[in-house]
């Protein structure tokens, strides 16, 4: 009999796709790098202390899959996750333009599905964690704008404000005109706004505001996962260099409490971008920088070039993880297949080095033996690598 769950697996291994569902079945890989965030996430729950760190790896060998473990580990800790693909569409050296992407790959822990919705749900006048939170607005953020978004919010009956509203905190930032009309109809007073809102400068509010609402509603922290981080290297150079500020300010925030970043770089970003597009003399030539700036892009260009690198399971790990596919492919056809854990790896070993392309050969050759009982060509793609072009329209950095 045909099970679900274990071709679900073998079907993701198979097409070389990363999964939560293959991730939490395959997590035992690596222990050393994974007792070591197991670790961070344990203090962030106790200390509520920030921070993060950089991972870097060859195409195939695994950030993905480490990045999906590390979800369901947080999950597991009742803390919210976030996870995004860095592109030309999510760009870190835009963090305003980044935040709504951020939020709509956010998972709170007791929901399947992405959004914070239900946060705000969770709001409202009688709640007692309402009147803390407008006092943090009021003494702890640089603007008081959010303060008036969620006091218009708890005050609110009018269905399309109870949507718009939220849309502000979600990344549809709105204009305070609009905040202040609102205000004005609900409460009949003014609201005074001390500082004129730009979301390109005050978009930290925004991730402190979030931080600290997690906490507020008794989850333990908020982890953020950033994949294909080498993408940053398509940008300008200017570009690049706010793109660095900006992964500073989340592996190291000032203000947002209990957060743990994670971004994964390919192995070659050091050689073919920090080295090829010479990233020091870049920095050192940039007279426009504020000292602060020029400090972070330093600190970020140093740790990515000694960032924890994936190597390649050894020969026990290979094994194990081997065995486990053998299992799951015989659980999913309801065929079980004893095959000498040897002859798994000597069929893995003559596809290259990537974790994922040996996998994928190995997968092919239980494939055929359950179809044809034998073994013939086996035939798979390895990943296509990628180049650090800078993007067309790159020139226009300045502007965004």
């Amino acid at each position: 009999m045909y099970d679900y769950q274990s071709g679900r697996i073998i079907e993701a291994l198979r097409s070389g796709i990363p999964s939560r569902e293959v991730s939490y079945c395959f997590s035992s890989a690596r222990p050393k790098l994974m007792r070591e965030i197991e670790d961070a996430l344990e203090a962030l729950e106790e200390n509520r202390c920030s921070g993060g760190r950089i991972i870097s790896g060859k195409y195939g060998e695994g950030k993905t899959h480490l990045l999906n473990t590390v979800f369901n580990m947080a999950r597991e800790r009742n803390m919210v996750v976030s996870t995004l693909t860095l592109s030309k569409e999510s760009p870190l050296s835009s963090l305003h333009l980044l935040y709504p992407k951020i939020l709509q790959g956010t998972y709170l822990p007791d929901r399947l599905r992405p959004g914070i919705s239900a946060a705000f749900e969770q709001l409202s006048a009688g709640n007692p964690i309402v009147a803390p939170l407008l006092e943090y607005c009021l003494t702890k953020l640089t603007c008081n704008k959010l303060y008036y978004v969620l006091k218009s919010y708890l005050g609110t009956q009018d269905d399309e404000e109870k949507y718009l509203l939220p849309g502000d905190i979600e990344g549809n930032f709105m204009a305070n005109a609009t905040i202040r009309q609102i205000y004005r109809r609900i409460y009949g007073e003014s609201a005074v706004f001390n500082v004129a809102f730009a979301k390109s400068r005050h978009i930290q509010d925004y991730f402190a505001f979030l931080s600290h609402l997690f906490l507020s509603l008794g989850y333990k922290g908020w982890v953020l996962l950033f994949d294909e981080a080498e993408l940053i290297g398509r940008l300008g150079k200017k570009a690049r260099q706010k793109a660095y500020v900006n992964m500073h300010d989340l592996l190291r925030p000032a203000r947002a409490e209990a957060t743990y970043c994670i971004f994964a770089f390919n192995a070659s970003y050091a050689p073919d971008v920090i080295e090829a597009k010479q990233e020091h003399a870049n920095l050192d030539a940039a007279l426009l920088l504020s000292p602060e700036d020029r400090a972070a892009i330093d600190a970020m260009l140093t740790e990515i070039a000694s960032a924890t690198q994936l190597l390649p399971l050894n020969r026990k790990e290979s094994l194990e993880v081997l065995q486990k596919i053998c299992q799951y492919h015989g659980k999913a056809y309801g065929r079980a297949t004893d095959l000498d854990p040897e002859a798994l790896l000597s069929v893995a070993e003559k596809h290259g080095y990537l974790l994922r392309t040996r996998i994928r050969a190995v997968v092919e050759m239980l494939d055929q033996l359950y179809q044809y009982g034998e073994v013939g060509d086996i035939r798979v793609n390895t990943p296509r690598e990628i180049t650090f072009e800078e993007e067309e329209g790159s020139s226009l950095d300045a502007f965004v």
